[in-house]
């Protein structure tokens, strides 16, 4: 039984491939806005990797987003009309089909919260188009630190005056679920196949016991239900 249930967001809660890639048609119509796409979200992970291994400060995930968007335009060698803006689809990712409503049921239950690189600033944006309930924002900008940084997640768990046993990390990411199994959570998986688009290869089933593996959100809530009812 767990009393709270943190959540990866880009991937796992909503599509971000799909949401930047229509932004991305919208402001430069003469590329291949899917491709753009995944480029600009290649640069994520080397980004937070400067941060993580101390080459640079904190710097919020919007910036680096907005340095990664130009650090892309320049490969694609187009000018993007308003970048500002469009670096702004990250705050306009639509939800899987299953998660709002998976969300909602499991807000009876538990205390729910991302707990995403996502800055707060990004999160209630999103949050609020997405319509995704949650009764607060966790994350990077609490731990000044990125994910799989193990004070991400212990951050999380210290501001909500819970130890890390009665947390549970929700992910479609292995290597997410393996972090947070570290230092003491325990771990949902929940499977995002279309993450990546028709040729993903990666993440499409849990590599390990994870305490619970669920088919969507819906499923999830389910499952905590039943496990609080022991």
């Amino acid at each position: 039984m767990v009393d709270a249930l943190i959540f990866d967001v880009f991937g796992t809660c909503v599509d971000w491939r799909g949401s930047v890639a229509r932004a991305v048609a919208a402001d430069l119509p003469d590329i291949d806005a899917e491709a753009f796409a995944t480029a600009w979200r290649a640069e994520y992970d080397p980004a937070m990797a400067r941060v993580r291994d101390g080459a640079r400060g904190y710097v919020a995930l919007d910036d680096l987003h907005l340095e990664n968007l130009d650090r892309v335009a320049h490969a694609f060698a187009v000018e993007v009309p308003d970048r500002l803006r469009l670096n702004a689809a990250w705050e306009r990712l639509d939800p899987w089909p299953d998660v709002v409503a998976g969300l909602e049921r499991l807000k009876r239950e538990v205390i729910i919260a991302p707990c995403s690189n996502g800055s707060i600033a990004l999160m209630t944006r999103l949050a609020r188009h997405a319509d995704l309930p949650w009764d607060c924002i966790l994350g990077a900008d609490i731990a000044r630190g990125y994910k799989p940084q193990p004070e991400v997640y212990l951050a999380a768990c210290a501001a909500l005056r819970l130890p890390p046993e009665a947390v549970m990390m929700v992910a479609a990411h292995n290597d997410d679920l393996a972090a947070a199994r570290r230092v003491g959570l325990r771990t949902g998986f929940v499977p995002r196949p279309r993450e990546h688009g028709p040729g993903q290869v990666r993440d499409l089933r849990p590599e390990s016991d994870w305490d619970l593996v669920a088919r969507d959100f819906l499923d999830l809530a389910e499952q905590v239900a039943r496990s609080r009812k022991r």
